[in-house]
């Protein structure tokens, strides 16, 4: 089955190095597989434990370097995208800010 451009997602996302805190409304460049795409935080929907993935907290205010969190992304034009389950290479994604790689994640 042919992939389908999605016009938003539920991502895990690992932040690496961010100097502040990111809340929702935060739009990053997001690069998966060859897409380099804008893609906005729309909603922080939980805070999740890095090693476990137990859910920390509901609907966080922030999240900042170290955390792991299920959010919501928007991407400004459709984008295609995998859940990494099914095909992991278009599953996987890192998150670009200021010229450096803020965070990673999966779909």
């Amino acid at each position: 089955d042919p992939p389908k451009g999605a016009d938003n997602f539920n991502a895990q996302v690992i932040i690496l190095n961010h100097p502040g805190q990111i809340n929702a409304g935060y739009a990053p460049v997001l690069d998966c597989h060859t897409a380099h795409i804008a893609c906005k935080f729309s909603e922080l929907i939980e805070k999740i434990d890095r090693r476990s993935g137990k859910k920390l907290e509901d609907a966080p205010k922030f999240v900042k370097s170290g955390d792991a969190a299920i959010v919501k992304l928007i991407p400004q034009k459709p984008m295609v995208v995998e859940s990494f389950s099914s095909y992991p290479p278009l599953g996987r994604f890192a998150v670009r800010d200021m010229r450096q790689t803020v965070a990673v994640g999966v779909i």
